[in-house]
C-alpha cells in the first residue's frame, strides 16, 4: 500500500498518476480541504505526529511513502523522514521546480531575517502573500507597519487571522490571477512572498510586482534533507518521474512498465559525454523532457567524451529494448557550425523528404535534436560534433518501417514526448503519420492504405504506381492523418474480417477491442432481402467464410457501410473502399 502526503498541486498530480493503476492507496491532507475525486484512492485527513504516522503505516501495511506536501511543511517532512527510517520504508519526494535566484529580489533565510531586511530597506507598507500561517512569525513587523495579508476565503483562515490579532480591515481574499490588480489597488512599497516554486504561483506574484515597480522580498524555501536518514530515497519532478520511481520500488503496482524513448536515452548519453569531456564522470544525469519535467537517467559506461546508455524500455513492443546507445562528442573543426549531428554505426540516414530532417542527415528526429541541443548548451557554448551509435542498429532496423520512409542503414532516434506509455499504440500510429508525411513531401496526392502486406499487394495489382501505407488496425487514425495532410484521394484496402467490424462503426479493429458481430451481419443481410440470412451467418466461425455463402449484394452493402463510417474522419476528397479476398 502507498501513503501520499498532499494537499498541493503535486499531491493532485500524484493522485492522477496512481489512479491509473486502479489499485488502492491512501491520500493524506492536513485539513481535508483539497477537493479531489478519488476512485481507487482513499482520503485521510488530520495532522499526524510520529507515533500516529508510524501506527497508521503499520496498521495499513504501507510499503511506500510519497511526500508531495508543501515545501514549507517542515514538520511533516521531518516526521516522514523519522517514520521512514524507523520502519525502513522507501520515500519518494515529489519536488517542485524553482526559478533561479536573481539579484533583483531580496532573499531572506527565514521570517526573522525577512523582518530585519524589511526594516533595513525602510519598508512601511507591505503586501504579505505568504499565507495566514505566517502571521504569527511576522507579527513583530505587521504590528508596527502598514500591512495587508492575502488569505484564502474560508472560515478557518479568517478565524486564524483573528486569533493572531491581525486587523480584519487589512485582510484581502485570494482570487485567481488577481495579484496585479491587488497591487494596483493597495499601492504597497513591496510584496513579501515565499519561494513556493512554479506550481505555487511564485512567478505570477514576482511579475506583477516588477510590473508595478515595487520591491520583492522572498523567504527562501527550507532545505529538506530526507535522504540523510532514509536508505531508499528518490526525488522526482513530475508525473512521469513519479511513475518510474513507483515502478522501481513496487514493480507490481502498475500493470505495465513505462519507458524512455531513444531520444531521451540519446540525450542522456550526450550530456554524460560532454560532462566527461569536462572532467566529470557521472553515473546518472538529469534530462529535461519536452514538457519541462526532468528525469534521472542511468549511465552504463562513461569515458572522456563518450558515454553509453542502455535503452530504458516499456512493456510496449519495442525493437530497441535493452540496446545500447552510445554518444561521442568532440569539438568541431568547423568554426561557427554550432552543433553538428554525425551518423554513427546503427543509426539510419535519411534519403527521402518529409521527416523534418534534411536528406543525407542522420535519422535523429527534430524533438531529440532539440533535447540534445538544449542539454549541450547548458554545459558549453562551443561548436560540437555529436556522433550517435546504436548497438545492432542495422539488424533492428529490418524490424521497423524505416525503409518505407526512406531511412537506411539503421534505426531512427525518435520520440516526441521523451517517454513511452505502455499499450498506448502511439509508436505505431506515429509511424503511420511519418509515412504519410513522406508521401506528401514527395508530391503524392493519392495514397493507398492497407492493413498489411496482402492488402498492399492487392491494391498494387489494381494500381501499380500507388504508394501504400500499412494501418494495422488503426483505420480511423490513418484516415484522420491523411485528411489533415491534405490527400485528395485515398484507396483503402480492407479484408473482410476487418471490414465487418468497420461496417458496424469500429474505426479501431483490434481483436482485443471488437469481434465479429453475427447479429449485426444478419441484420444487414436481412435488410437487403437475402433469404435465411440469420441461419446462414449463425454457422460462420470466421469472416472469410462469408465469401462462400453471401451474394455480391451483401459485400456491396458492407462496402457502403465502411465508406459511411470512414467519411466521419475523412470528410472530403475521393475515398475508395476495396474489399480484399484472402487469395
Amino acid at each position: 500500500m502507498i501513503l501520499v502526503f498532499g494537499g498541493t498541486t503535486e499531491g493532485r498530480k500524484a493522485v492522477e498518476v496512481l489512479e491509473v493503476a486502479g489499485k488502492p492507496f491512501y491520500y493524506s491532507t492536513k485539513t481535508g480541504a483539497q477537493s479531489l475525486v478519488l476512485h481507487s484512492g482513499i482520503a485521510v485527513d488530520g495532522a499526524k505526529d510520529s507515533d500516529a504516522m508510524r501506527q497508521f503505516c503499520c496498521n495499513h501495511d504501507i510499503r511506500l511513502l510519497i511526500d508531495a506536501a508543501h515545501p514549507f511543511a517542515v514538520r511533516l517532512h521531518e516526521t516522514v523522514a523519522e517514520v521512514a527510517a524507523t520502519l525502513h520504508l522507501p520515500v519518494i519526494r515529489y519536488e517542485r521546480s524553482y526559478p533561479p535566484h536573481t539579484d533583483d529580489m531580496t532573499w531572506c533565510s527565514d521570517y526573522s531575517d525577512a523582518i530585519c531586511q524589511l526594516e533595513n530597506a525602510g519598508i512601511n507598507s507591505l503586501l504579505m502573500l505568504t499565507g495566514v500561517q505566517t502571521l504569527g512569525p511576522l507579527k513583530p513587523f505587521w504590528e508596527r507597519h502598514n500591512c495587508w495579508c492575502r488569505i484564502l476565503d474560508r472560515n478557518a483562515s479568517l478565524q486564524l487571522a483573528m486569533d493572531q490579532g491581525f486587523p480584519k480591515s487589512r485582510l484581502v481574499f485570494y482570487e485567481e490571477e488577481n495579484t496585479a490588480a491587488l497591487i494596483q489597488q493597495l499601492s504597497p512599497q513591496a510584496i513579501l512572498t515565499k519561494e513556493s516554486g512554479l506550481s505555487g504561483g511564485f512567478m505570477e506574484k514576482v511579475v506583477a510586482a516588477k510590473a508595478a515597480g515595487i520591491k520583492v522580498f522572498v523567504i527562501e524555501r527550507p532545505k529538506i534533507h530526507l535522504q540523510v536518514s532514509i536508505s531508499s530515497f528518490q526525488i522526482v519532478f513530475g508525473p512521469f518521474g513519479l511513475r518510474r520511481a513507483v515502478e522501481q520500488i513496487l514493480p507490481k503496482f502498475f500493470p505495465l512498465k513505462s519507458g524512455l524513448t531513444t531520444g531521451t536515452c540519446a540525450t542522456a548519453a550526450v550530456k554524460a559525454a560532454v560532462l566527461a569531456l569536462q572532467g566529470e564522470e557521472e553515473e546518472a544525469v538529469w534530462v529535461q523532457l519536452p514538457n519541462g519535467e526532468s528525469v534521472l537517467v542511468d549511465i552504463e559506461s562513461v569515458g572522456k567524451g563518450e558515454a553509453t546508455v542502455v535503452k530504458d524500455f516499456s512493456d510496449d513492443p519495442d525493437v530497441t529494448r535493452g540496446c545500447r546507445i552510445t554518444a561521442r562528442v568532440e569539438s568541431s573543426p568547423v568554426q561557427g557550425c554550432g552543433i553538428r549531428f554525425l551518423q554513427g554505426e546503427g543509426v539510419g540516414r535519411v534519403t527521402l523528404p518529409g521527416l523534418g530532417v534534411a536528406v543525407g542527415e542522420p535519422a535523429i528526429n527534430p524533438v531529440p535534436r532539440q533535447m540534445i541541443t538544449a542539454a549541450v548548451r547548458e554545459l558549453t557554448k562551443e561548436d560540437m560534433d555529436i556522433t550517435l551509435s546504436v548497438e545492432k542498429g542495422r539488424e533492428l532496423a529490418k524490424r521497423t518501417f524505416n525503409e518505407r520512409v526512406g531511412v537506411v542503414d539503421g534505426i531512427s532516434i525518435i520520440g516526441t514526448s521523451g517517454i513511452v506509455v505502455p499499450l498506448s499504440n502511439d509508436a505505431f500510429i506515429e509511424s503511420i503519420g511519418r509515412e504519410l508525411q513522406v508521401a506528401r513531401a514527395i508530391g503524392c496526392d493519392s495514397i493507398g492504405l492497407a492493413s498489411g502486406k496482402r492488402g498492399e499487394e492487392a491494391l498494387l495489382a489494381l494500381e501499380p504506381e500507388l504508394r501504400v501505407i500499412h494501418y494495422g488496425n488503426f483505420i480511423g487514425a490513418a484516415l484522420q492523418k491523411a485528411s489533415r495532410l491534405g490527400f485528395r484521394r485515398v484507396v483503402l484496402g480492407i479484408m473482410i474480417g476487418k471490414a465487418v467490424k468497420l461496417a458496424e462503426g469500429h474505426l479501431d479493429t483490434h481483436s482485443h477491442k471488437v469481434t465479429m458481430n453475427k447479429d449485426f451481419l444478419a441484420e444487414v443481410a436481412t435488410a437487403i432481402g437475402i433469404p435465411d440470412a440469420a441461419a446462414k451467418i449463425e454457422g460462420v466461425t470466421m469472416a472469410r467464410e462469408l465469401w462462400d455463402i453471401m451474394p455480391p449484394t451483401f459485400f456491396k452493402q458492407i462496402q457502403a457501410l465502411c465508406l459511411h463510417h470512414c467519411r466521419k474522419v475523412f470528410p472530403s476528397g475521393s475515398l475508395d473502399i476495396q474489399l480484399v479476398k484472402n487469395e
